[in-house]
Protein backbone atom coordinates (compact mmCIF):
# COMPACT_ATOMS: atom_id res chain seq x y z
CA UNK A 1 0.00 0.00 0.00
CA UNK A 2 1.25 3.45 -0.90
CA UNK A 3 0.74 5.91 1.98
CA UNK A 4 1.05 9.68 1.60
CA UNK A 5 3.09 9.84 4.82
CA UNK A 6 5.74 7.50 6.10
CA UNK A 7 4.61 5.00 8.70
CA UNK A 8 6.33 7.00 11.49
CA UNK A 9 4.98 10.33 10.17
CA UNK A 10 1.44 8.94 10.18
CA UNK A 11 1.72 7.88 13.83
CA UNK A 12 3.04 11.31 14.80
CA UNK A 13 0.44 13.13 12.68
CA UNK A 14 -2.54 11.39 14.30
CA UNK A 15 -0.97 11.67 17.77
CA UNK A 16 -0.58 15.43 17.31
CA UNK A 17 -4.22 15.73 16.23
CA UNK A 18 -5.41 13.80 19.27
CA UNK A 19 -3.36 15.87 21.68
CA UNK A 20 -4.38 19.16 20.05
CA UNK A 21 -8.09 18.37 20.24
CA UNK A 22 -7.88 16.79 23.69
CA UNK A 23 -5.19 18.63 25.72
CA UNK A 24 -5.75 16.76 28.96
CA UNK A 25 -3.14 15.28 31.28
CA UNK A 26 -3.11 12.00 29.35
CA UNK A 27 -1.34 12.64 26.04
CA UNK A 28 -1.52 9.93 23.41
CA UNK A 29 1.56 8.59 21.65
CA UNK A 30 0.49 6.13 19.00
CA UNK A 31 4.03 4.77 18.99
CA UNK A 32 2.79 2.91 22.10
CA UNK A 33 0.30 1.16 19.80
CA UNK A 34 2.56 0.41 16.83
CA UNK A 35 1.30 -3.14 16.41
CA UNK A 36 -2.29 -1.89 16.37
CA UNK A 37 -1.44 0.83 13.83
CA UNK A 38 0.11 -1.84 11.59
CA UNK A 39 -2.95 -4.06 11.92
CA UNK A 40 -5.30 -1.14 11.22
CA UNK A 41 -3.35 -0.33 8.05
CA UNK A 42 -3.53 -3.97 6.99
CA UNK A 43 -7.30 -3.95 7.49
CA UNK A 44 -7.58 -0.68 5.55
CA UNK A 45 -5.51 -2.11 2.70
CA UNK A 46 -7.67 -5.24 2.54
CA UNK A 47 -10.82 -3.09 2.44
CA UNK A 48 -9.55 -0.66 -0.21
CA UNK A 49 -8.24 -3.50 -2.40
CA UNK A 50 -11.86 -4.39 -3.16
CA UNK A 51 -12.69 -0.85 -4.30
CA UNK A 52 -13.08 -0.04 -8.00
CA UNK A 53 -12.18 3.65 -7.58
CA UNK A 54 -8.67 4.33 -8.89
CA UNK A 55 -7.74 6.65 -6.03
CA UNK A 56 -8.33 3.71 -3.67
CA UNK A 57 -6.94 0.86 -5.78
CA UNK A 58 -5.44 1.23 -9.25
CA UNK A 59 -5.42 -2.48 -10.02
CA UNK A 60 -1.96 -3.09 -8.64
CA UNK A 61 -1.49 -0.81 -5.62
CA UNK A 62 -3.75 0.40 -2.81
CA UNK A 63 -3.64 4.15 -2.13
CA UNK A 64 -4.07 5.84 1.26
CA UNK A 65 -3.87 9.63 1.36
CA UNK A 66 -4.16 11.17 4.82
CA UNK A 67 -5.41 14.43 3.23
CA UNK A 68 -8.29 12.70 1.44
CA UNK A 69 -11.00 12.77 4.06
CA UNK A 70 -12.89 9.72 2.77
CA UNK A 71 -9.67 7.73 3.28
CA UNK A 72 -8.79 9.21 6.64
CA UNK A 73 -12.23 8.77 8.17
CA UNK A 74 -11.98 5.04 7.55
CA UNK A 75 -8.41 4.84 8.83
CA UNK A 76 -9.43 6.48 12.11
CA UNK A 77 -12.33 4.07 12.53
CA UNK A 78 -10.19 1.01 11.78
CA UNK A 79 -7.53 2.30 14.16
CA UNK A 80 -9.98 2.87 17.03
CA UNK A 81 -11.66 -0.49 16.44
CA UNK A 82 -8.32 -2.29 16.29
CA UNK A 83 -6.99 -0.71 19.49
CA UNK A 84 -10.27 -1.57 21.22
CA UNK A 85 -10.12 -5.20 20.07
CA UNK A 86 -6.44 -5.70 20.87
CA UNK A 87 -5.85 -3.55 23.95
CA UNK A 88 -9.25 -2.35 25.26
CA UNK A 89 -7.59 1.07 25.71
CA UNK A 90 -10.91 2.87 25.96
CA UNK A 91 -9.46 6.32 26.71
CA UNK A 92 -7.51 6.29 23.45
CA UNK A 93 -10.45 4.76 21.56
CA UNK A 94 -12.82 7.42 22.90
CA UNK A 95 -10.45 10.13 21.68
CA UNK A 96 -10.17 8.55 18.23
CA UNK A 97 -13.95 8.24 18.02
CA UNK A 98 -14.35 11.87 19.09
CA UNK A 99 -11.65 13.02 16.65
CA UNK A 100 -13.43 11.27 13.80
CA UNK A 101 -16.67 12.92 14.82
CA UNK A 102 -15.01 16.37 15.01
CA UNK A 103 -13.13 16.08 11.71
CA UNK A 104 -15.64 14.20 9.59
CA UNK A 105 -19.01 14.31 11.33
CA UNK A 106 -19.08 10.51 11.61
CA UNK A 107 -20.82 9.08 14.68
CA UNK A 108 -19.82 5.43 14.80
CA UNK A 109 -18.47 3.90 17.98
CA UNK A 110 -15.28 1.87 17.84
CA UNK A 111 -17.09 -1.22 19.13
CA UNK A 112 -19.67 -1.17 16.34
CA UNK A 113 -19.27 -4.31 14.22
CA UNK A 114 -18.70 -2.76 10.81
CA UNK A 115 -17.67 -5.36 8.21
CA UNK A 116 -14.21 -5.96 6.75
CA UNK A 117 -15.18 -4.35 3.44
CA UNK A 118 -17.17 -1.11 3.41
CA UNK A 119 -16.95 2.47 2.16
CA UNK A 120 -17.98 5.82 3.62
CA UNK A 121 -18.36 8.86 1.37
CA UNK A 122 -18.90 12.53 2.30
CA UNK A 123 -20.02 11.21 5.65
CA UNK A 124 -20.85 14.44 7.52
CA UNK A 125 -23.82 13.79 9.77
CA UNK A 126 -23.77 10.02 9.35
CA UNK A 127 -24.65 7.93 12.42
CA UNK A 128 -24.05 4.18 12.26
CA UNK A 129 -25.45 2.33 15.26
CA UNK A 130 -24.77 -1.21 16.43
CA UNK A 131 -26.70 -3.01 13.75
CA UNK A 132 -25.66 -6.19 11.95
CA UNK A 133 -23.61 -5.17 8.90
CA UNK A 134 -22.26 -7.27 6.06
CA UNK A 135 -19.47 -6.78 3.54
CA UNK A 136 -19.75 -4.22 0.71
CA UNK A 137 -21.76 -1.82 2.85
CA UNK A 138 -21.79 1.77 1.55
CA UNK A 139 -23.01 4.90 3.36
CA UNK A 140 -23.10 8.49 2.19
CA UNK A 141 -23.69 11.74 4.05
CA UNK A 142 -26.46 12.24 6.57
CA UNK A 143 -27.35 8.55 6.93
CA UNK A 144 -28.74 6.97 10.07
CA UNK A 145 -28.76 3.35 11.23
CA UNK A 146 -30.51 3.13 14.57
CA UNK A 147 -32.56 1.03 16.95
CA UNK A 148 -36.18 1.01 18.07
CA UNK A 149 -36.90 -0.54 21.46
CA UNK A 150 -33.37 -1.89 21.48
CA UNK A 151 -33.65 -3.72 18.16
CA UNK A 152 -31.33 -2.82 15.26
CA UNK A 153 -31.52 -3.62 11.54
CA UNK A 154 -29.86 -6.70 10.06
CA UNK A 155 -28.24 -6.13 6.65
CA UNK A 156 -27.11 -8.49 3.91
CA UNK A 157 -24.19 -7.92 1.58
CA UNK A 158 -24.08 -4.92 -0.74
CA UNK A 159 -26.48 -2.63 1.14
CA UNK A 160 -26.09 1.04 0.27
CA UNK A 161 -27.51 4.07 2.07
CA UNK A 162 -27.47 7.18 -0.08
CA UNK A 163 -27.73 10.75 1.18
CA UNK A 164 -29.98 11.33 4.21
CA UNK A 165 -31.51 7.86 4.18
CA UNK A 166 -32.21 5.80 7.29
CA UNK A 167 -32.68 2.26 8.57
CA UNK A 168 -34.40 2.09 11.95
CA UNK A 169 -35.52 -0.76 14.16
CA UNK A 170 -36.48 -4.35 13.48
CA UNK A 171 -35.90 -4.68 9.75
CA UNK A 172 -34.06 -7.26 7.69
CA UNK A 173 -32.45 -5.83 4.59
CA UNK A 174 -31.53 -8.32 1.88
CA UNK A 175 -28.44 -8.54 -0.26
CA UNK A 176 -27.82 -5.85 -2.90
CA UNK A 177 -30.42 -3.43 -1.59
CA UNK A 178 -30.11 0.27 -2.47
CA UNK A 179 -31.83 2.84 -0.26
CA UNK A 180 -32.35 6.08 -2.19
CA UNK A 181 -31.82 9.60 -0.90
CA UNK A 182 -34.20 10.87 1.81
CA UNK A 183 -35.79 7.44 2.15
CA UNK A 184 -36.42 5.97 5.60
CA UNK A 185 -37.05 2.31 6.38
CA UNK A 186 -38.67 1.67 9.76
CA UNK A 187 -39.39 -1.86 10.92
CA UNK A 188 -39.80 -3.14 7.36
CA UNK A 189 -38.12 -6.09 5.65
CA UNK A 190 -36.67 -5.51 2.18
CA UNK A 191 -36.04 -8.43 -0.23
CA UNK A 192 -32.78 -9.07 -2.07
CA UNK A 193 -31.89 -7.02 -5.16
CA UNK A 194 -34.24 -4.14 -4.47
CA UNK A 195 -34.17 -0.38 -4.72
CA UNK A 196 -36.23 1.60 -2.21
CA UNK A 197 -37.22 5.20 -2.89
CA UNK A 198 -39.82 7.85 -2.17
CA UNK A 199 -42.10 8.71 -5.08
CA UNK A 200 -43.50 12.15 -5.88
CA UNK A 201 -46.33 11.63 -3.40
CA UNK A 202 -43.91 10.79 -0.60
CA UNK A 203 -44.81 7.10 -0.50
CA UNK A 204 -42.10 4.48 -0.09
CA UNK A 205 -41.71 2.26 -3.16
CA UNK A 206 -39.81 -1.04 -3.34
CA UNK A 207 -38.78 -2.26 -6.78
CA UNK A 208 -36.56 -5.03 -8.12
CA UNK A 209 -33.18 -3.83 -9.38
CA UNK A 210 -30.76 -5.65 -11.68
CA UNK A 211 -27.69 -3.98 -10.19
CA UNK A 212 -27.14 -2.49 -6.76
CA UNK A 213 -25.70 0.97 -6.20
CA UNK A 214 -23.02 -0.56 -3.97
CA UNK A 215 -21.76 -2.76 -6.81
CA UNK A 216 -20.54 0.33 -8.70
CA UNK A 217 -17.86 0.88 -6.02
CA UNK A 218 -16.40 -2.64 -5.83
CA UNK A 219 -14.25 -4.63 -8.23
CA UNK A 220 -15.65 -8.04 -7.28
CA UNK A 221 -19.14 -9.46 -7.64
CA UNK A 222 -20.94 -8.86 -4.35
CA UNK A 223 -23.13 -11.94 -4.47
Amino acid sequence: MTISLSREELEKYTSKQLNFFFPDNHPVQLSDFSAEVDLALQRLEYCFKHCSLKHYFDGSDVKFNHLYSDHYVMYLWFLANTIWKQKQATDVCNKLYYLNKALHGLDCMYNTALPDIFLLFHCSGTMLGKATYSDFFVALQGCTVGSHKGIYPVMGKGVSLTAHSALIGDCRIGHNVSISAYTSIFGTNIPDSSIVFRNDQGATVIRAAEKSYAQTFFNVQII
